[in-house]
């Protein structure tokens, strides 16, 4: 958790980019994230060499050999604007005609997974006094401490106020944490979203197994699989896959990340790969069938990118494997041939475990839609028995454009540690902490413990089962409202005769209260 001094920090350093000309978010976000680059970089030579002195043997591989140690972040962070300006963005003859920016570019795979995608970065800092000033700031941030660096990237990733192209935004952390403990990571999952953006998934699924299962480190084969198995993201935007593959590595973790568009041909090759998809695919636009990998075709015959994304997945999961997906509402309810032909899918050709409807609310202010979370598991011969429908009214947010939090941190952190005690207390404000603790009894068949017997069966309630001959008598509609009750209360009116009276009674006293004005006026 950030205090209010580090997120004061980062505010600052917001404000600096922002006063300087560079106001687009995301171009703010990759800007701070090269500086950040470069000082990590620097901050790793260092622990090299303090344990190289220690142990008395030469360096092997330095990232900053001694020819470009002028290049170094300790070097040039205290030289006054104009040369550190200079010797930050212009080549230097001396040194190759490298400036420290373009070595950063250059540095290969030693230095770490965001360096594969540094191609085609540019460095857009205006002028030598906002770089200086920049420097400076971000040398005052804590980044030698792991836990720290991530949320300090999470808190900046989080200022992002405009949505992208094509339907594309930040999902809200706290969804996102839902959806990982709805699927409970296990220890040799593979892992993979085909949509990654900023990595926020893969970000939280590690932070799932940190907070939960530690001791798994305990053990050389998960360490291993962890750090050349675990995680895999795809995202056909360089600039927000290079701000996902920064958070990835400040958070300590090393992915395998694709640059390429997930429904092409190029990603034709990947089928049957993952063990666990959590995603929040694209919910708008649609492409031309030529441009569209043949596979996803086979399942929906559509142009629409939010019904191409779950073929995908489909195809992408092994036997066995599970998904958490986040789609529009029209998904669930859409009547074109394409829609239905997506759900029968599901129903009866996997195994369709959960819908959760989610209020239009949670996506403010990048978007007004309403979405649902899709929860199911790959068979490829069926399975699908009765499917959990839950009514989510609250995240724990405002639901406006403002999003401010109903519930102190401390609560909200408690709807993922401790779901049973969060539920008895946030639960007008926070739908999460029912959401998990219900999935967990259906998930493990402990619904007697949760009622009389009859859990799961009131459809008037925010959490119900559906059988699967219904959905299937209703064209596989999975609108949670098609199997909702609602219950009207009824509200008994005066006859006639005595509303008129009251009137006439109400008009007396208003002529009364004239009269007696009339009187005081002389």
């Amino acid at each position: 958790m950030l205090t209010g001094e580090l997120r004061n920090q980062v505010d600052n350093i917001w404000n600096t980019f922002w006063n300087n000309g560079i106001s687009n978010p995301l171009t703010v976000i990759e800007q701070f994230t090269y500086l950040i680059y470069l000082k990590r970089l620097d901050d790793q030579q260092l622990q090299k060499e303090k344990e190289t002195n220690l142990l008395g043997i030469p360096m092997d591989d330095p990232l900053y050999p001694e020819k470009y140690e002028a290049l170094r972040w300790s070097r040039f962070k205290d030289l006054d604007p104009e040369k550190l300006f200079d010797i930050v963005s212009k080549p230097q003859a001396d040194l190759d005609n490298l400036s420290a920016f373009e070595y950063m570019k250059n540095i290969g795979d030693k230095g770490g997974v965001y360096a594969q995608y540094m191609k085609d970065v540019n460095f857009i800092i205006p002028t030598p006094r906002t770089l200086s000033k920049l420097v400076d700031q971000i040398d005052k941030l804590p980044l030698d401490k792991r836990d720290t660096m991530g949320d300090l990237y999470e808190y900046m990733l989080s200022k992002i106020a405009d949505a992208g192209q094509n339907g594309q935004f930040r999902t809200p952390r706290h969804i996102i944490r839902m959806m990982v403990h709805l699927t409970d990571v296990h220890q040799d999952d593979v892992i993979c979203d085909p949509a990654c953006g900023t990595s926020g998934f893969l970000v939280a699924a590690n932070e799932y197994i940190n907070e939960n299962h530690s001791s798994w480190f305990e053990e050389k084969d998960f360490r291993e699989h962890h750090r050349d198995h675990m995680f895999y993201g795809t995202e056909v935007d360089s600039t927000m896959l290079r701000i996902g593959a920064m958070n990835l590595q400040l958070h300590g973790i090393s992915p395998q990340l694709s640059s390429k568009d997930s429904l092409s041909n190029s990603n034709g090759d990947v089928k049957d790969e993952f063990s666990l998809v959590l995603a929040n695919p694209p919910f708008t636009g649609s492409l031309d069938y030529e441009d569209v990998e043949s596979s996803l075709l086979q399942t929906t015959k559509t142009k629409k990118t939010e019904l191409l994304f779950m073929s995908l997945i489909l195809r992408i999961l092994k036997k066995g494997g599970r998904g958490a997906v986040i789609v529009p509402d029209g998904v669930v309810f859409g009547s074109s041939r394409a829609h239905k032909s997506l759900r029968k899918t599901l129903v009866e050709d996997h195994q369709l475990q959960g819908v959760i409807s989610m209020p239009s609310g949670v996506f403010k202010p990048y978007a007004g839609v309403s979405t649902a979370i899709l929860l199911f598991t790959k068979t490829g011969k069926g399975g699908t028995g009765n499917v959990w429908f839950y009514d989510m009214k609250a995240d724990g947010y405002s639901l406006d454009d403002k999003r401010n939090p109903l519930i102190e941190h401390d609560e909200l952190e408690q709807c993922f540690s401790a779901p049973e005690e969060a539920a008895k207390t946030v639960e007008d404000k926070c739908d999460i902490p029912l959401i998990i603790r219900d999935w967990q009894a259906i998930r493990h068949d402990l619904q007697s413990e949760l009622s009389d017997g009859d859990a799961f069966t009131d459809r008037t309630a925010k959490s119900f089962l559906v059988p699967k001959s219904e959905i299937v008598e209703n064209d596989y509609d999975l609108s949670i409202n098609r199997y909702k009750e609602i219950v009207y209360e009824e509200i008994e009116y005066d006859p006639p005769a005595v509303l008129i009276d009251k009137i006439k009674q109400l008009d007396e006293e208003r002529n009364a209260a004239l009269r007696e004005l009339e009187g005081m006026l002389g």
